[in-house]
């Protein structure tokens, strides 16, 4: 392994100001686009790295060290009060996780849907493989923590001379240093790409739930392992029902006339035409249920409800025949005057 002192050509005892000067001069020699000779881009590599270590306070005090303090205080302390994790970590990170909006029709929450969502995510690099590495060539030992992944300093308390443990700054902890990264994914074991994530809307679910796909989300780091993603459900607006918890709710138009005599009506409703009797004397405000006709329960077996909330119609412009008409079954009907209905009010007076 290369002493950094050595490739750059200055003392161990070399200010940062001769390290950037050797630097210079040497870059200036070995760089590509001035050397063609491929042993040049090799030295050039070595350069870059030695300066990059060197010319960074910590990591060149790392390097000093040479990574390691032997055994000493912070050791024994370690062993028995636990201590960290010892060791090289390893450079792939879980991807993170991603919240998306599903828009659905009525019926499709109701009943259920397939669907295809096209996102933008991260995806594998499949020119590395997710190693970061340009293929041909790996990863080498950090030469500032060994390989160790960590770096000790020896700290003055007042229990004596500590040894404090910290990640290594120059290869993040993972002991490793990629020299020559892909070019790819520039170094990120990943890429940006559109993914078809195929969708299976279970029946029944309601505005604002949220449904947990585990592993489906972007890859990580290095190519770690993917994120979650969390599908929100928004459904639109329909012109004609509501949703109240499992049941369906909409309100049936029924004319004065009708609501008296009563009739039966086909309506349309999300499982298609069905049957409805409007009993006679039906009040504004009743109620006609229609069992099994509302939202599948996503928690439990069977269905809700459809519930046809009657709106009895008064109508507004009459001419003389119809204000006739109705006059004489006021006249008819003289005993139901109107008149204020009892009504309990629960509460302290």
């Amino acid at each position: 392994m290369s002493d950094h002192y050595e490739v750059l050509g200055v003392r161990r005892e070399a200010t940062q100001d001769e390290i950037k000067k050797a630097y210079r001069k040497l870059a200036r020699e070995l760089h590509p686009d001035v050397n063609p000779d491929p042993q040049a881009a090799e030295r050039f590599k070595l350069v870059t790295h030695a300066y990059e270590v060197l010319s960074d306070s910590n990591t060149r005090a790392d390097y000093d060290r040479g990574g390691s303090q032997g055994f000493g205080l912070g050791d024994i302390f370690e062993s028995f009060f636990g201590g960290g994790q010892r060791g090289p970590q390893s450079r792939a990170q879980r991807g993170q996780d991603a919240l998306l909006r599903v828009d659905l029709d009525l019926p499709e929450a109701v009943f259920g849907v397939n669907k295809t969502l096209t996102i933008d995510t991260a995806v594998l690099c499949g020119v590395c493989n997710g190693s970061c590495c340009k293929p041909g060539t790996a990863p080498r030992v950090c030469d500032v923590c060994r390989g160790t992944g960590q770096i000790q300093r020896q700290v003055q308390s007042f229990m004596g001379v500590m040894v404090t443990t910290a990640p290594c700054n120059s290869c993040r902890g993972s002991g490793e240093v990629i020299q020559d990264p892909c070019v790819s994914c520039r170094g990120q074991g990943r890429v940006r790409a559109q993914r078809d994530l195929e969708l299976d809307i279970p029946a029944g679910v309601a505005d604002g739930m949220r449904l947990h796909l585990a592993g489906q989300g972007e890859v990580g780091f290095a190519g770690g392992p993917a994120g979650d993603i969390y599908l929100e459900m928004s459904v639109r607006p329909h012109p004609i029902f509501g949703r109240d918890g499992d049941d369906l709710v909409a309100q049936l138009e029924v004319p004065v006339a009708d609501a008296a005599l009563g009739f039966e009506i086909d309506i349309e409703t999300l499982d298609g035409p069905k049957s409805v009797e409007v009993k006679a004397g039906s009040q504004h405000g009743e109620v006609i249920t229609l069992k099994g006709l509302g939202a599948n329960r996503i928690r439990s077996k069977g269905r809700g409800d459809l519930r046809l909330e009657i709106k009895v119609l008064t109508p507004t412009r009459l001419d003389g025949k119809q204000k006739s008409i109705f006059k004489q079954l006021r006249e008819l009907h003289k005993e139901d005057q109107p008149r204020l209905g009892s009504r309990r009010v629960r509460g302290r007076f």
